[in-house]
């Protein structure tokens, strides 16, 4: 089979693949007399009234189907590579790349870097743009594939060499331009470092991107993350308070006037300032629907808002005065530095409410990668193991079940950063896992239902709870 052929994985129940008797085994050869090279050209060759694709069946025997469909119905076909070609690794060696502060003798993919544009546009990826030809810039605009997210770091040529250690780095920004007279929509990042692309430099960043509105719709600006896994790596330092501060001040001096002149906020910091800052998440007006919550920018105001939402419906429902009298159990909660405080928080209202429950709520230090990695997301299953074990033997009484975000674990997994699963965390503290979506309504309704079964748990990961029971 060769590279324009691609194996067929799954066929999707009552879909137009299926009825058309399309089955996994069978090979794409062809649409519209075309060969597919990659996903970029599948969606684009099927989005269409009318196509002909041609298939290979297992005996080799190739079928040419005459399809009629609404424009942009999907065929229901999941093929073996996700891409239908191999990956684009990433040529840079970034000052802040956390892959390069990975400890040794983990599993290979951990260490794999992607910088691939199809990634961008199918779950959301952040890419350089450095391993980009002038033709694959071409065919996003021609096929209008978007939103791409770029790895911008900064604006200024010549740093943007320096920090992504790579010669091209300045030269790709002229991609953005293209981007944009193109009307592709973007979203751009700045992985900010102390020192190197912050102050002055982020102020040129910013007025730079902002005249890619309204086509680059948000950018976000994160603080590099810092394991203790650095030894021979550029030297970066962690913000301080009084400098996450100033970077908020810079952004949200931008934002209103960006939101004058545009209807968007544009600029965004990430939760990770305001906590280090000590200061109030922002309204969730200035989010502008949470365009960049996959880059840990307001996660945490979502969680409070659909949190406040749940408990006002819970108490004025008619379960809520059964629930408060007959509701008497123990529990625990395990997040990350980052999110402790509104945990902890959250849990004592409920407690409030509902006064025969008790919930702990432990914050769990990253010993694996380093204190200073402080998100849910990069809790390892043996840092959780040995800490909660030592809240045992203190007497802490924990209860029987222990409730995770589902971001500890593997995408649709149930296995943790370093291949500890669940069942693993389970037989060493004797305790139930519960992993629940990271969303405050799944928060509320998880705590006071009493009925768990893991096998309820769904193809991302999650535990989703429809009902509160006593």
């Amino acid at each position: 089979m060769n590279k324009n052929e691609h194996k067929i994985k799954a066929v999707y129940p009552d879909s137009i693949a299926e009825e058309l008797e399309i089955e996994a085994g069978d090979v794409l050869l062809a649409i519209n007399n075309e060969t597919v090279s990659d996903v970029f050209d599948y969606r684009y060759l099927i989005n269409d009234e009318y196509i002909e694709v041609l298939i290979r069946k297992a005996d080799g025997e190739e079928w040419l189907l005459e399809i009629e469909k609404d424009f942009d119905d999907d065929l229901g076909i999941e093929f073996e590579n996700d891409l239908m070609s191999d990956y684009r690794s990433c040529c840079n060696k970034c000052i802040f790349c956390f892959i390069d502060q990975m400890p040794p003798n983990m599993r290979e993919t951990l260490y794999f870097k992607d910088d691939d544009s199809r990634l961008s546009f199918l779950q959301g990826n952040y890419i350089t743009l450095t391993n980009m030809s002038d033709r694959d810039i071409e065919r996003i605009i021609k096929m209008q594939l978007a939103p791409i997210n770029i790895s911008v770091q900064t604006t200024n040529p010549k740093l943007r060499c320096e920090m992504l250690n790579n010669r091209f780095a300045g030269d790709k920004l002229k991609y953005i331009d293209r981007l944009y007279e193109g009307h592709v929509e973007m979203n751009g990042q700045v992985v900010c470092c102390k020192g190197v692309n912050d102050g002055a430099e982020l102020e040129r960043t910013i007025n730079d991107l902002s005249k890619y509105l309204p086509f680059m719709r948000s950018v976000s600006v994160v603080p590099a993350g810092i394991t203790k896994y650095r030894d021979g790596l550029y030297p970066i330092e962690l913000f301080n308070g009084s400098e996450a501060a100033e970077i908020i001040n810079m952004i949200e001096k931008y934002q209103k006037e960006f939101y004058a002149e545009y209807g968007l906020h544009f600029i965004h910091a990430s939760d990770e300032w305001y906590i280090m800052a000590g200061r109030d998440f922002p309204e969730e007006d200035r989010y502008d629907g949470y365009i960049q919550l996959e880059n840990g920018v307001g996660m945490m105001r979502l969680f409070m808002e659909e949190f406040s939402k749940a408990v006002e419906e819970l108490k004025s429902s008619e379960e809520y005065n059964k629930l408060s009298q007959k509701l008497e159990r123990i529990v625990t909660i395990a997040t990350g530095r980052l999110a402790f405080d509104t945990i902890k928080n959250f849990a004592d209202e409920l407690m409030s409410l509902f006064p025969k429950l008790k919930i702990n709520v432990l914050s769990i230090s990253n010993d694996f990668f380093g204190e200073t990695i402080t998100v849910s997301g990069l809790i390892t299953g043996r840092d959780l193991i040995n800490q909660i074990n030592e809240k045992k033997k203190s007497g802490c009484e924990l209860g029987e079940f222990l409730y995770i975000p589902s971001n500890m674990l593997r995408n649709g997994e149930k296995i943790f950063l370093d291949d500890v699963t669940v069942s693993d965390v389970e037989a060493a503290l004797g305790m139930k896992v519960v992993v629940v979506d990271t969303g405050g309504q799944h928060f509320v309704t998880a705590l006071l239902d009493c009925d768990y079964n893991m096998d309820r748990m769904n193809d991302e990961g999650f535990v989703y709870i429809n009902a509160y029971r006593p």
